[in-house]
């Protein structure tokens, strides 16, 4: 490797910019900028999914009272009883969220223009790339594509890059150093590329951007930021600034990135379902969110005077897990910056946003333990002063998704125990199960109906626009939604039990740190599998025998999620891997792959990156432009 001796840092002079911490507990005097009132369709809307949420799951709950009730309430019916209201609740709230975004794209069917010309930008932005014990290769090389993207419309010049890494290990770290001079070299002086490692990784990525914003963020109008695994078009990053020079009280705009470069099936499946879905549900979102929205904490674009002034997040009190830095930050961010009357908005219409999925279910569930901590500690911020309803909401929505996998849990093994020992229902009296009565499986497939109905949905949109072609034809993509469907249903049980384990691994204490995203994957064994997923397997045979020796006529009702469990370590293994050439699963970037997402992939390799400049050209160091305040560093 050869030996680098440029200084530790690349960066420019710094541009300092206040970033004060918040008070949670203390709401500020008086918003930033006043807020624009809530326009009542919003609210029609919003109370419209309340309504009907509310007047479903309160129907339903009553059949499962009814059926509880035929002959007396016992200890376990009461348990069960609020636990299926709580699911059925949310349940409900998607599929009506889902059914507003298929009605608004329906109506609006090919109508909607995403493109038209490309703005004229004015404004100075920063892209802002995290990183943290990643690949450089497969990192610098996406980064390589997005600048020779927006090179294509002219634009360089309006966006500046900092690689800001957080990378522990040496060897990583000079790998990232000479990639960094090789893509300075490519691009010799027309844009202007910054690295900065920091020597302590003080709040994560949060504090990562936050520490950027301290120091350099006085020169910028807005900041793109994105993760290690993100690629956008340049079309895309020059029609996100100009949206926001267009809109002035905007801070931020969040895309809908697509999922893509997908090899195994678990990752196929998850790209599949972003593109199918997604659109509608993101369109969803949109509709009754306005510009009370969330921010995913990538592939947005954000103010960076509104989340200086708002965004600095204040440490929890307590110790880990629920105390210390808050680690699903970007919610945190978007409610305060809202607070303060900044507007957060969603994109779902802009394309050129891309990310790429973890490759098997084993990577997903430690992705999300983190996620799990990170929502958790929303708990403590929720209930914090001047925020608007719909933050909280969303606050809520998160945290409380991870609350209904135990709750999930829980009624499925009170109503396996109800139906294998009637006597704790009610004694010899009780002698039919519960699981069995007709109501039973009237509210079964009411459930169903709210789970399938927005996949079917989605594939009726496909037809519409006219895009079926591009997911394989009408009949492929339906036979891809069965796939997904039944797949996702034998992983749906895994992720739940995984969860609740993160749960109760929270509430005991635990912390989870943060580790390093594994983003590829040639092969997962049998052995690592079963090793991962012991503890799924015990409960769902635990399951099993319980059910097949106490209530063999009530295990229909339980067998897919006691299957699932029980032969987790297999659906893992099998999930991981290569999913070939399926002729299902198919979506328009794998049929037609994007000219960004082609190159990115030809660079990927270290090898190819290499060769685009010779290993002795030094880097290229650019100042920035004297009306900045800028020096060279």
């Amino acid at each position: 490797m050869r030996t680098v001796s440029w200084p530790a840092d690349a960066v420019p002079m710094e541009s300092p910019m206040a970033m004060p911490t918040q008070e949670l507990g203390a709401a500020p005097p008086r918003p930033v900028l006043d807020p624009k009132p809530i326009a009542d369709r919003l609210l029609r809307r919003r109370a419209g999914l309340i309504a009907f949420t509310i007047v479903t799951s309160l129907a339903a709950t009553l059949v499962m009272a009814m059926a509880f009730a035929a002959d007396r309430f016992m200890i376990l019916e009461l348990v069960a009883l609020p636990l299926f209201a709580s699911l059925f609740a949310w349940t409900a709230f998607s599929c009506a969220s889902s059914a507003a975004g298929f009605v608004a794209m329906w109506r609006e069917g090919r109508h909607r223009d995403t493109q038209g010309p490309l703005p004229v930008v004015k404004s100075r932005n920063a892209v802002l790339l995290p990183v943290y014990n990643e690949a450089p290769a497969p990192v610098f090389a996406r980064l390589t594509a997005m600048l020779e993207s927006l090179q294509t419309v002219r634009a360089l010049d309006h966006f500046d890059v900092f690689v800001l890494s957080d990378t522990r290990d040496a060897e990583v770290a000079a790998e990232e150093r000479e990639a960094y001079d090789r893509l300075c070299a490519r691009f010799g002086g027309l844009v202007r590329i910054y690295y900065r490692r920091r020597v302590e990784n003080i709040d994560r990525k949060a504090g990562n951007i936050a520490e950027w914003v301290r120091r350099w963020g006085g020169a910028y109008e807005h900041m793109v930021v994105l993760d290690a695994d993100s690629l956008m078009t340049g079309e895309s990053l020059v029609r996100l600034a100009g949206a926001m020079e267009a809109a002035p009280g905007v801070g931020l705009i969040q895309t809908v990135p697509v999922i893509v470069n997908a090899r195994t099936l678990f990752a196929r499946l998850e790209q599949f379902a972003s593109r199918l879905y997604g659109p509608m549900f993101a369109r969803g979102l949109e509709w009754w969110s306005g510009a009370e929205s969330s921010y995913w904490g990538h592939n947005a674009i954000i103010c960076v005077k509104a989340f200086a002034e708002q965004a600095g997040l204040p440490h929890l009190r307590g110790p880990k897990p629920f105390g210390g830095a808050i680690m699903s930050h970007d919610f945190v961010e978007a409610a305060l910056m809202r607070r303060a009357g900044w507007e957060v908005r969603l994109a779902p219409e802009l394309s050129g946003s891309y990310e790429e999925s973890p490759p098997s279910l084993i990577d997903q569930i430690v992705r999300d333990r983190r996620w799990c901590q990170g929502n958790l500690q929303h708990i403590a911020v929720i209930a914090a002063q001047g925020l608007h309803p719909l933050s909280r909401f969303h606050l809520l929505r998160g945290f409380s998704t991870y609350l209904t996998a135990p709750l999930w849990l829980g009624l499925l093994t009170v109503g396996l125990l109800l139906a294998a020992f009637p006597t704790l229902a009610g004694g010899a009296a009780h002698e039919a199960s519960v699981m069995a009565e007709a109501p039973m499986g009237w509210v079964l497939s009411a459930s169903l109906a709210l789970l399938l109905a927005p996949k079917l949905m989605a594939w009726a949109l496909v037809l519409r626009s006219g895009q079926a072609q591009a997911f394989g034809g009408a009949g492929r993509a339906l036979a891809g939604v069965g796939l997904e469907t039944v797949v996702s249903s034998l992983i749906a049980p895994i992720v739940l039990f995984a969860q609740t384990r993160s749960v109760i691994e929270i509430l005991t204490g635990r912390d989870c740190g943060w580790a390093t995203q594994r983003r590829d994957l040639d092969k997962l064994s049998i052995r690592e599998a079963l090793r991962a997923h012991r503890t799924e397997a015990i409960f769902g045979l635990a399951l099993v025998i319980v059910g097949l020796v106490f209530a063999p006529g009530a295990f229909i009702w339980i067998a897919l999620p006691a299957l699932a469990l029980t032969f987790a370590f297999l659906v893992s293994a099998w999930t991981a891997e290569d999913a070939g050439d399926l002729g299902l699963l198919l979506t328009p970037e794998i049929r037609r792959p994007p000219r960004l997402l082609d190159r990115a992939l030809k660079l990927r390799s270290a090898a190819t990156v290499a060769s685009l400049v010779t290993p002795d050209t030094p880097p290229v160091l650019l100042p920035l432009p004297a009306r900045l305040g800028y020096e060279a560093a």
